[in-house]
């Protein structure tokens, strides 16, 4: 159905054009760009009605791999190739005219899919329904906000009926429930035989669609296979790269004058003066071992190693846990929960939770050391990624303990 075969792609990345007549001159015989190579000897055969999921960080080649497929843009080594209709989702509302009412454009958007205007007739009336906009759909969307414009575009795109889905990050679109029927119709699409192709940082969803998940890295698979395998390879090669950059941060002599500014990204996120300094984090399962995959109804402790810095008055740890979209889900600290932290020169702390009861999806956790004032030592954002699954398909962000108990005559 869809195969790539010892495919490249390269990028050129155009330097300032030149200013002077020296480098005019220069420019006719140096090369006026860079070359990126975006994929590497990528090889994938992908078969009917198997549904694919790509993950990596940013600029692994993710994207560029759906463009090739969708036809967009062309390798500049190996084959792709490509047999069915293909459906892609990679730029939601590509074609939408800003002043046309949304009943408008969704004649226009069909039409970009290959949709004549009888077949667009005969599906306008599911659209509109599965896009909630209700009497807004007459309205020009240029004064929809972005859910509203996302959730028709969405609408659209998944009508079409195609042989090849190719979907790349857009299931974040409108609420919760909108989200679940979203990731509903896509699964309803792989039951029909449907080829699916899926990126997304979504992991939690990516488990749950996918079977097979492709983890590309600087343009090249690292690894395929299992869906629960890769992303939990995945998600703890991320968190070593992390706890290696601090412990490379915290050995490193300092040299730089005291008037050099940190780099951006560490102003961004990781902020405090560093007298309780945290220097890594781990999460570990029932079973002791650490892991970036739990199941909701999981025990987790989260492993937060230190190391002071300088004497301070009073010191405690707290965590917080964010949800993909940025949602707090719930956050505590030594202080709230009364427990008398006595901090030595290098140490562990651990908060033990005995049922994580956080409902199917991708989590953030932000790790701080403070004083009693909320004051941080050292705070970073986002310090450690996990994934919780479910084999049930309840919405929302947790999941407490409850029973059903029906009466009647």
């Amino acid at each position: 159905m869809l195969s790539a075969k010892n495919v490249g792609k390269r990028f050129k990345i155009y330097k300032d054009k030149p200013m002077t007549l020296k480098d005019r001159a220069l420019s006719v015989i140096k090369k006026s760009y860079d070359e990126f190579w975006a994929l590497r000897d990528v090889s994938l055969e992908i078969e009917k009605g198997e549904a694919i999921g790509l993950i990596g960080h940013n600029g692994c080649g993710k994207s560029t791999l759906l463009k090739l497929f969708s036809g967009i843009i062309y390798p500049n080594r190996g084959e792709i190739s490509v047999g069915g209709r293909v459906s892609s989702l990679l730029e939601l509302g590509a074609g939408f005219h800003p002043d046309f009412t949304g009943r408008e454009n969704i004649y226009t958007n069909a039409s970009i899919f290959g949709l004549s205007r009888s077949a667009t007739d005969a599906l306008l009336s599911d659209i509109i329904e599965f896009s909630e906009l209700g009497e807004f759909i007459d309205n020009p969307v240029r004064t929809y906000s972005s859910g509203m414009y996302m959730r028709l575009a969405f609408s659209v795109a998944v009508h079409v009926n195609p042989e090849i889905l190719l979907i790349d990050e857009i299931l974040a679109v409108g609420d919760s429930n909108f989200q679940k029927k979203c990731i509903d119709k896509i699964l309803g699409f792989k039951k029909q035989g449907v080829t699916i192709i899926i990126v997304s940082h979504d992991l939690a969803t990516v488990e749950r669609i996918c079977d097979r998940v492709v983890w590309l890295d600087g343009g090249e698979v690292r690894l395929q296979g299992a869906p629960k395998q890769v992303i939990n390879s995945y998600l703890e090669y991320m968190s070593e790269t992390r706890n290696e950059t601090m412990t490379a941060d915290v050995t490193a002599p300092e040299e730089k004058e005291e008037d050099t500014p940190p780099p951006a990204e560490e102003e961004k996120n990781r902020w405090g003066n560093k007298a309780i300094e945290i220097t890594g984090v781990t999460l570990v399962g029932k079973d002791g071992k650490t892991r970036s995959v739990f199941d909701v109804e999981d025990p987790m402790t989260i492993r937060i190693e230190y190391r002071r810095n300088s004497d301070v008055a009073d010191a405690g740890f707290g965590i917080g846990i964010f949800s993909a979209e940025g949602t707090q889900c719930y956050g505590t600290n030594t202080y709230i929960d009364g427990v008398a932290v006595a901090v030595g020169k290098t140490g562990v702390a651990e908060c033990e939770i005995d049922r994580l009861g956080l409902i199917a999806g991708s989590y953030r956790l932000d790790i701080a050391s403070h004083d009693r004032d909320g004051t941080p030592y050292d705070y970073i954002l986002g310090m450690v990624e996990f994934c919780t699954t479910s084999s049930t398909n309840d919405i929302g962000t947790a999941r407490p303990p409850h029973r059903w108990r029906i009466q009647g005559e």
